[in-house]
């Protein structure tokens, strides 16, 4: 039987709470009747970590992961510590050390889940955005000089590379193709970035040529955020840079009903190093250890996870056992409206595997 390695990093918040969930239903999914098992090792790596040993995670933590099949995450971020601090020595450090190039978000209305979108239904909208995950906006370049004076300056550049762009480009495309409606949207910003944006757009194009049964469009992000509000149906896959993305991402899962529910992943797509899958959510440590924290964002991400390793067929069976708690408004938590707990969906999931 096949086991497969699992690295499991909860982090900081409800990280803490939704990864041992997403645990514990991947551990009940192989117990009834798959053809695999997990063995699962968790770090204890984020703000707690870095309290006691100045640094988020191990300098030679990026080893202890490198032979895992894949890794779950929750969340980086501590009230108490700076957010770049958070973010760049933890998440980022994983995402760019193992090139995970491409952050996958697929966003959907699922059942029982009432949209902010009154004229919406469950089949206007049905989104996947790709992330490029590794340059752009995040790729750490800049500095500051001068601090604390009048002539202080601080930069961040936006660099994007023809390597990086055409691979992110190829996956985008490459994704769309597998979807029934086989189309793909470019969003940009080359009006006012006259430069690297451009560079996205052309390289688009060029792209496009290895892709004939794809049809594409470009659009504006700024306008992309009206057409998501205001033509839903319009769109299907959608690719955008490493800060476009992660907006709109956000504003998709806001639209089809929560945060709570949004899975990511963030890939490798020549599987040289592990994967890493988490939801989207934060580490929200307002509600942290008080059971509200929605778990569906991570089991959807666990069955991205699963889709990756190639266990699709189980893959498959997770999803309807989320959509089947999903579409019982009892088990709703609070962020969907509703009084359940974590405690109580994760049960409810796991029942449903089981049966």
């Amino acid at each position: 039987m096949k086991t497969y390695r699992i690295a499991c990093i909860p982090g900081d918040g409800i990280g803490k709470e939704v990864v041992p969930a997403g645990q514990q239903v991947l551990q009940v999914l192989a117990d009834a009747g798959a053809a695999f098992g997990f063995e699962f090792s968790s770090f204890d790596w984020g703000g707690d970590y870095y309290r006691a040993h100045g640094r988020m995670m191990p300098d030679d933590g990026l080893d202890a992961l490198r032979g895992m099949d894949a890794i779950l995450f929750g969340s980086a971020g501590d009230p108490h510590i700076p957010d770049h601090i958070t973010l760049w020595g933890l998440r980022l450090k994983i995402c760019q050390g193992f090139d995970q190039y491409a952050n996958v978000r697929p966003t959907r209305i699922l059942p029982g889940i009432a949209t902010p979108l009154q004229r919406c239904g469950p089949k206007d909208l049905d989104w996947v955005i790709v992330r490029e995950n590794s340059e752009g906006e995040y790729a750490g370049v800049g500095g500051r000089a001068h601090q604390g004076h009048p002539i202080e300056v601080a930069t961040d550049v936006s660099m994007m590379t023809r390597a990086g762009v055409e691979r992110i480009m190829r996956f985008a495309f490459g994704l769309a193709r597998s979807r029934p409606r086989r189309q793909l949207t470019v969003v940009t910003k080359s009006n006012a970035q006259r430069h690297a944006m451009v560079m996205w757009d052309e390289i688009a194009l060029q792209v496009s040529r290895e892709f004939p049964d794809v049809s594409w469009d470009k659009e504006l992000v700024d306008a992309c955020t009206a057409r998501m509000v205001n033509r839903p149906a319009s769109l299907d896959t959608l690719v955008a840079t490493n800060l476009h993305a992660d907006i709109l991402s956000d504003l998709a899962a806001a639209l089809a009903g929560s945060l709570g529910i949004a899975p990511t992943g963030n890939i490798d797509p020549e599987r040289r190093y592990p994967s890493m899958f988490e939801p989207i959510h934060g580490s929200a440590f307002d509600i942290m250890g008080k059971g509200l924290a929605n778990p569906v964002g991570t089991f959807w991400s666990c069955v991205m996870l699963l889709e990756h390793l190639g266990e699709r067929e189980a893959a498959a069976k997770l999803m309807r056992a989320v959509e089947s708690v999903t579409a019982d408004a009892r088990l709703h938590t609070r962020d969907l409206g509703g009084t359940a707990t974590t405690a109580q969906v994760t049960e409810a999931v796991c029942q449903r595997l089981r049966s």
